[in-house]
Formats: C-alpha cells, structure tokens, sequence
C-alpha cells in the first residue's frame, strides 16, 4: 500500500532545495506559533542582556512544523554558530564528545530526533548540559581515571517527534519546552503567498487559499505543494495559480479537500470494507493493508484521527460516522446479536 506519497510529513530530498531557499531566517519573518514566538522573544532579548547562552530548550510536536528552521532563528537572533546533527548519527559517546568540544562560547547545537540517542551517550550529555563539563575515562582496568574537561557555555536545542519516549532525566534538564501546533488555513496561506513571492511564482487569492487547505497543517507539504501547482500552472495554463488551476492540480495528485490522498482513503476503504469499520487490531490492518504497524501509527493515523475520521479503543481502530460521511457511504448498523468476532489487538 505505501508509495512515494506527495502528503507525508516526512522529510524527502527535494526538501532540502525548498526548505534553504524559503526557511525564514528571523523570528519577524516566521509564520505562526505565535505563543512559541512571543515567549522566544523575552528568552532571547534577556539572555542577550546578561551576555549569557540561552537555556536548553527542547521543540516537540508532529513532522514538518518548522523546528529546525526555529534551532536556526534562535541562532541567528542570539549571533552565534549553529550545529546541527541527529539523533541516530551520533552512535558513540566519543562523537558527542567530538562535537561538544569544537563549539564556541554560545553556539547552539541543535540534536534532531533527540529521543532516538543511546542511554550510554545521554549519560555524557548529562554533565554538559547541567555543568558545562564532560566527563571522560581514561586507561582501562584498575588505572582507569576520570578527568573533566570544562566546555564553554552553549544552547542545546533538541528536536523531537515523540516526547514521551524521552527519558526523564534528559527532559528535566531542558529549560525551555514548546509543543509546536498544527497551523491553521490562514497561517499556511501566508506561507504560500510568502513562498510565491520568493519563488516568483503569480497566484491568486483564492489559488493561495485552496493549496493552504488541502496541506494538513503542515508548512513543509504546503511548499511541497506549492512547487507541484506551480508545474502544473507552467504546463497546463498561463503560468497564474487560480482556484481552478490549483483545484485541478491536487485532483490530479488524487489529493482531496480535506488534504487526503489515495493512501490515506485506502486505508479508510480497507477499515470500512473488510472490518465493517471497525474495531480492527493495529497488527490485523498492518496484515491486510500490507503496510508496517509503525507505519500505520506514524504516517497514516495521526492526521485521520486529528480530523476525527479514526478512533482508538481498547479493543482496535474505529471509523467515525465523520469519516464515512467523507467517503460518502452509510455507516454499518450496530448488530443487535451475537459476540463481536472482531479481534482485539491493539
């Protein structure tokens, strides 16, 4: 069932290109997160006062809201250097080292995926965090010995999808925590007007508004599909991006008002369908629809059951009234007789 999907969250090569040419570089040309914003604003102005780094601070919420491009603001606002790695590419306790040791009296050093590191390189990262030290062993056996070496004082921004997979000693040791939120259809048509006019791209009100709703709250999907209109306008029309031309372009993509695609409607259909919507055990549709059970709780569901198409109960997944009204079907009488032979995985 899974395809190269234009509606993912997930971050694709192409991105890359987009995301440098229209990342916003101060806190003013940031669209959105207005809370994060004005609560980042007296963070930076007071640590800027003090002549000191700015507190640890730790960004979490779904894919694509723009928490690498804030790690950037915060660094260009406070006049520093940034680094920036991942999670799963520092594997070893001496490459966080490494990277501890080559930074500058307030860089910021910006860890994405922050929950995916090693229990043994979190240990290191204690210290560094709270002292500004790391704590290194040399020799082996009996003369092993301990020695600290200072660091300067720096700003680790973590970044992560799924904060509760954090361990609790890391995340007590952030002195700063923003939930980033989805964005509404008047924030993201900024963001496309902002975007087309970096990208000389011509479009119309009611163009901007219609790729600004269909893009699942997501900055990173609504330049991606920005850029398809924007072909498609190049071949098909004058150029313009009109309501029409924007329409036909994401019908053609198969993506729907509401910003489904295919796949997201499939798995819809196989729920309602197979299961009579439900309840279905997450490893029961993960074997039906051919798809990976993370897959399904990762890509798929969390925008399904935002819109309130999906429930999850105790015993499996659930199609609303809600979501058979989107596909246009009626919902299945509940049966008055007889155990629900359902299975009850979860």
């Amino acid at each position: 069932m899974e395809e190269e999907r234009l509606m993912t969250t997930g971050f694709r090569d192409e991105d890359a290109d987009i995301e440098q040419s229209l990342r916003p570089r101060t806190l003013r040309e940031y669209i959105g997160q207005q809370t994060v914003k004005d609560s980042l604003n007296i963070y930076i102005e007071a640590a800027r006062k003090r002549h000191d780094a700015l507190d640890h601070m730790l960004l979490y919420g779904p894919p694509g809201l723009g928490k690498t491009t804030l790690a950037c603001i915060v660094a260009a606002e406070m006049g520093q250097n940034i680094r920036i790695t991942s999670g799963p590419a520092v594997e070893r306790p001496g490459d966080l080292a490494s990277i501890l040791t080559n930074l500058n009296a307030g860089d910021v050093l910006f860890i994405d995926e922050i929950h995916r590191l090693s229990r043994t390189v979190e240990e290191v990262l204690y210290p560094a965090m709270e002292d500004y030290a790391l704590d290194i062993m040399i020799g082996k056996g009996p003369s092993a010995r301990s020695i600290r070496l200072d660091l300067p004082r720096f700003t680790l921004v973590g970044a992560t999808t799924r904060a509760g997979q954090l361990s609790a000693p890391l995340r007590d040791r952030f002195g700063i925590l923003f939930r980033l939120q989805l964005y509404s259809t008047d924030e993201l048509a900024q963001i496309v007007r902002h975007s087309a006019n970096i990208l000389k791209i011509p479009v119309e009100p009611e163009g901007v508004r219609e790729i600004a709703r269909r893009s699942r709250g997501t900055p990173r999907i609504v330049n991606r599909l920005l850029k398809r209109v924007r072909d498609f306008a190049q071949v098909r029309a004058d150029g313009t991006i009109t309501y029409e031309v924007a329409r036909e372009a994401l019908n053609l993509q198969e993506i729907d008002e509401l910003g489904l695609d295919r796949v997201d409607r499939g798995m819809l259909s196989t729920m309602m369908d197979k299961f009579g919507g439900g309840p279905v055990g997450l490893d029961t549709l993960a074997a039906t629809t051919g798809e990976d059970a993370v897959t399904i709780e990762d890509v798929y569901e969390p925008y399904l059951m935002q819109l309130g198409f999906i429930m999850r109960t105790p015993r499996g997944r659930v199609c609303t009234p809600a979501a058979y009204a989107h596909m246009r079907r009626t919902p299945p009488q509940p049966r008055a007789d007889g155990p629900d032979q359902t299975r009850l995985d979860i």
